[in-house]
């Protein structure tokens, strides 16, 4: 909880040449492990995302970057690629997600950076592979949802994208697994891991299950194959406000709903009298739940369900997930200070350690460049030198390297 808390990757040093989600968000996932992860930027602006609302420290960056450390360096200059030679000669890793062949074109290939430390791991996020038909378009996690077959499970009729990123987390989180093997192979004596990893993929691993059934049981895949499957309902009461509820396979939670709702009528209705006849009547049985739903507020639904024991949940608002007694307790949400921009609330690294995560440091994000004279003056630069370093690139806007995996 404080600056000073060690995790399991405490001494582990991580430099990121990251923007917006995938990198970021698998350096940050490491940073709540204890790692030190030092965030390399270009001093034009540095991450797009920091002025993704206006200004320099916009909510999705500081989501993704908490933990960190800022430097600022022209990598396109050839005194800022040598400070960064030097950089990484202290780091054990290195995590990047440019599109292929810009680290070559920066003079910072892979063979350069094993060349001045030949044990360190490298893990390069792409949109789509390094190489293919498709290698060097960018990507969004809009175009991985697409590309992967996650929309085609998501998009109703309106055909209308909705909710939060999920191919960019999706990524993020693969990264951060393959870095830690990377590391506990190293350990023990193994070489040092080439990662890499592109959005395409990772979304498709996410959804393995619909690709089994589809494969191998013929199963059409369509929006409400997942929760015909699960027998998944949302419902909406008589205040406007709705709940959740899943009754997977076991016929003791398709009774409880019966009891809880007062419809024993629908377990001898021959449309859902039997598990294969709820899939397959799976619409019709929704609207049935919905009728009664709607003749009470979801307080009183809330109460039954807890009664009878049936998997639900109220669908909350975000206010209302931070005020929940089971979020309350378990402490998911805090607070920290940044010296310039004040309070920000955090979300806990939801992995526990011997009972506790008190080991997780909580340091909100930093400000470009914060961290440039600790850092580089740990390499032996002077002030002087360090100003000259992190001071704006000239080069034209057009030839910023261009990223990968957003």
């Amino acid at each position: 909880m404080k600056e000073g808390a060690s995790g399991p990757l405490s001494g582990i040093r991580i430099v990121e040449l990251t923007a917006m989600i995938t990198g970021p968000l698998a350096g940050t996932m490491l940073a709540d492990l204890g790692a030190e992860v030092i965030k390399v930027e270009s001093p034009s602006g540095g991450d797009a995302f920091r002025a993704f609302r206006g200004g320099a420290y916009s909510p999705y960056f500081c989501t993704y970057n908490r933990n960190k450390k800022s430097v600022v360096l022209n990598l396109k200059d050839a005194a800022g690629r040598e400070a960064f030679i030097k950089l990484i000669q202290t780091a054990d890793v290195l995590i990047e997600n440019f599109r292929a062949g810009v680290m070559d074109r920066l003079g910072l290939s892979l063979e350069t950076l094993r060349s001045v430390k030949p044990d360190l791991i490298t893990c390069s996020i792409t949109g789509f592979g390094e190489s293919g038909p498709y290698a060097d378009r960018p990507a969004y996690d809009a175009v991985g949802q697409a590309l992967s077959g996650i929309s085609s499970l998501f998009l109703g009729k309106d055909a209308q994208i909705t909710g939060p990123s999920v191919v960019d987390n999706v990524t993020g989180m693969y990264a951060s697994y393959a870095v830690l093997g990377a590391l506990f192979d190293r350990q023990r004596g193994g070489k040092s891991r080439t990662i890499r990893l592109n959005m395409l993929e990772c979304a498709i691993a996410f959804i393995s299950d619909p690709y089994a059934n589809y494969t191998m049981a013929d199963v059409e895949p369509d929006p409400l194959m997942r929760v015909r499957a699960s027998q998944s309902y949302a419902l909406r009461c008589s205040d406007g406000a709705l709940l959740a509820i899943h009754m997977s396979s076991p016929e003791k939670f398709w009774q409880a709903v019966l009891a809880a709702f007062d419809r024993k009528d629908l377990g001898s209705d021959p449309r859902f009298n039997s598990r294969a006849g709820r899939l397959q009547n799976y619409v019709e049985l929704a609207a049935e739940l919905n009728r009664t739903a709607a003749g009470h507020s979801r307080e009183h639904w809330l109460a039954r369900l807890v009664e009878y024991d049936v998997p639900h949940a109220p669908i909350l608002t975000l206010q209302e997930v931070i005020d929940d007694p089971q979020v309350r307790h378990l402490e998911t949400f805090t607070q920290a200070v940044h010296p310039k921009y004040g309070v920000q609330t955090m979300i806990r690294r939801p992995v526990r350690y011997d009972e506790s995560r008190d080991d997780q440091p909580l340091i909100p994000a930093p400000d470009l460049g914060e961290h440039s004279a600790e850092v580089l003056g740990e390499l032996g630069y002077s002030l002087s030198e360090i100003e000259l370093l992190t001071q704006v690139e000239t080069a034209q806007a057009d030839t910023a390297p261009r990223r990968a995996a957003q």
